[in-house]
């Protein structure tokens, strides 16, 4: 029987993991040690639940303020692409802290390109499954703005496909900062039925 998800041939690492428990006070999330993942999301996080309100991302699908399921009860970005980012912008540095990310990761290749239903098995065995690529918006850019006010090329710009990704939990567990990540990647093929 054919495999539908196949090992990676590389191990990632969690670098710094992040907590926001108020959105309303700030968008920026706080360094932990660890995350507690449950099946609503990361417990205390503003992101957490099992499901959310429809928003701009889903608004050809759905009214807005509409419940739906919540994929996105995690973010990750990756340290390489941060620095990606920070070298198109012409700043000194690009936090994690700013983007609301909950995960940044080390030693995964084009993180923001993974494709959706890839599992990342975290040591203690806590699974999560990307949902798609976070695209940059407006409101993170307003957080970079406060700290680099005049970059020399926009956030919206220069994170394209750098941004990292939105995931839920599959399996319960608690993520530690320095955890080995595996990856299991689904196969790959295109759906020819969407025109030229």
């Amino acid at each position: 029987m054919p495999q539908l998800l196949s090992k990676a041939p590389f191990v990632g690492r969690t670098k710094k993991l992040l907590l926001g428990a108020d959105r309303e006070k700030s968008l920026e999330k706080t360094e932990v040690a660890h995350l507690e993942l449950l099946f609503s999301g990361i417990r205390g996080d503003f992101h957490a639940g099992l499901t959310r309100k429809s928003d701009v991302r889903t608004i050809k699908q759905h009214p807005r303020e509409t419940d739906i399921r919540n994929v996105r009860q995690l973010t990750l970005v990756s340290e390489e692409e941060l620095i990606d980012i920070t070298k198109l912008m012409g700043i000194p540095e690009m936090k994690a802290e700013w983007l609301g990310a909950n995960v940044v990761t080390s030693g995964i290749p084009d993180l923001t390109l993974l494709p959706p239903s890839t599992r990342m098995q975290f040591s203690s065995g806590a699974t999560i499954v990307i949902d798609m690529e976070n695209l940059p918006c407006r409101q993170v850019s307003d957080v970079v703005a406060q700290h680099y006010p005049e970059p020399k090329a926009g956030l919206v710009a220069s994170a394209i496909h750098k941004r990292g990704l939105t995931a839920w939990v599959e399996r319960e567990g608690v993520i530690t900062a320095g955890d080995e990540i595996v990856l299991w990647v689904p196969q790959q093929r295109l759906y020819a039925h969407m025109g030229p």
